[in-house]
């Protein structure tokens, strides 16, 4: 729902200051991933074209021979979306929704997976979550749509793993739930939206979530929502083009410079879509401080320090110009696979990585399975 300058595995990355052409005092020069005109406009001529971007693609014959069992799946999803029967439902009586989110089944999940290699999906509830309702509903929702999840991974043994929604407007609500879901449920992690109703991650109303999360030292996986500041801006751009990506940086801007990663030094996030604009808006984010000291406490070490201890997934950009971006300022160590079934299919994504020309296959697999271990270590059957 929502869419590479080899480097090391161990993805080392120094950030020079220096003379900015733009009338700045300094600019950032990311010296361990810098794309040359050459190949940029390469690049974007392969885009164009439609060649080794592979955008809507298809598995094509590389996706024929996974399923046909070239090789033994061993691949981990961490972006892979469910639609528990009450969430479709839901889904129908509020009018939102499309048709692959109100067509999933488990079989169509599995499928894909067969195709792709993937042993292991991370299943979670797509956007809006709960966003669309409040109190009680929202809750019962949320619960209900984490006992099927759970559901899920007891009856294929082996084949998933789940993010726990929450309804984070409802703080209670969320502590409950948080409670529930890891303790009882036993799932790997928590599930949010980048926003809940225009108030993003790093808002103080959250921080009573965001300490238990710490102190259960918690994955976060996140997923990009609408904010209702943003709905229907322009008739040509739905949400999926512009918002979703901007969203997603939004969260990760505000969990930085509200102090919460400098704090919260023990929740682990993921974000959806390489960081949405993130890689591209680098200089802003390292800038941030030096040009405003208000925001100094927050990133003592500065945001960059912040920025790369984060996970950041390969959902919809699975080519050389978003890699090569992420590349730039994250260590490969912190990149994780994710497809964005049912959105786009596993194939698709295992195609991508393998010909946008960024990685080496040993950092391919460290990015389709063994950074994922790291964090979700029960996985490793």
């Amino acid at each position: 729902m929502s869419q590479t300058n080899r480097q090391s595995g161990g993805g080392d990355q120094r950030m020079a200051m220096r003379g900015c052409v733009c009338g700045c005092e300094d600019s950032v020069s990311l010296t361990s991933g810098t794309l040359s005109r050459r190949q940029f406009v390469a690049g974007a001529a392969a885009a164009a074209a439609g060649l080794s971007l592979g955008f809507g693609s298809g598995p094509g014959r590389f996706g024929q021979a996974l399923a046909q069992g070239a090789e033994k799946p061993y691949r981990i999803d961490v972006h892979h979306h469910l639609s528990p029967p009450t969430y479709i439902q839901a889904a129908v009586a509020n009018n939102f929704g499309d048709g692959l989110l109100r067509g999933w089944t488990i079989e169509k999940s599995i499928a894909d997976m067969d195709a792709g290699g993937i042993a292991v999906s991370m299943l979670s509830v797509t956007q809006p979550g709960v966003n669309f309702t409040s109190g009680e509903a929202a809750r019962k929702l949320v619960r209900e749509c984490n006992e099927y999840n759970a559901k899920m991974i007891a009856d294929h043994p082996g084949r998933f793993g789940g993010w726990a929604m929450l309804p984070l407007a409802d703080i209670d609500g969320s502590l409950k739930e948080i409670e529930y879901a890891l303790d009882t449920l036993k799932l790997d992690g928590i599930g949010l939206m980048t926003n809940y109703r225009d108030k993003w991650l790093g808002h103080p109303s959250f921080l009573p979530v965001m300490e238990e999360l710490n102190r259960r030292k918690c994955v976060v996986y996140t997923h990009p929502s609408t904010a209702d500041c943003c709905v229907n801006l322009l008739p040509t751009e739905p949400p999926t083009l512009v918002e979703w990506g901007t969203d997603t940086t939004r969260t990760i801007g505000d969990i930085v410079f509200s102090g919460n990663a400098a704090k919260f030094r023990d929740i682990k996030w993921i974000f959806s879509h390489a960081g949405g604009t993130m890689p591209f808006l680098i200089e802003r984010f390292v800038r941030q401080a030096l040009i405003d000291k208000k925001f100094q406490p927050a990133v003592p070490d500065g945001a960059l320090a912040e920025l790369t201890r984060f996970y950041y997934d390969t959902a919809q950009t699975s080519n050389k110009a978003s890699m090569s971006a992420l590349t730039a300022v994250i260590p490969v160590s912190q990149i994780l696979l994710g497809t964005d079934f049912p959105y786009r299919t596993a194939a698709d994504h295992v195609k991508g990585l393998r010909e946008c020309g960024v990685f080496s296959e040993a950092q391919i697999k460290d990015i389709e399975r063994g950074n994922a271990l790291k964090l979700v270590p029960r996985l490793n059957v």
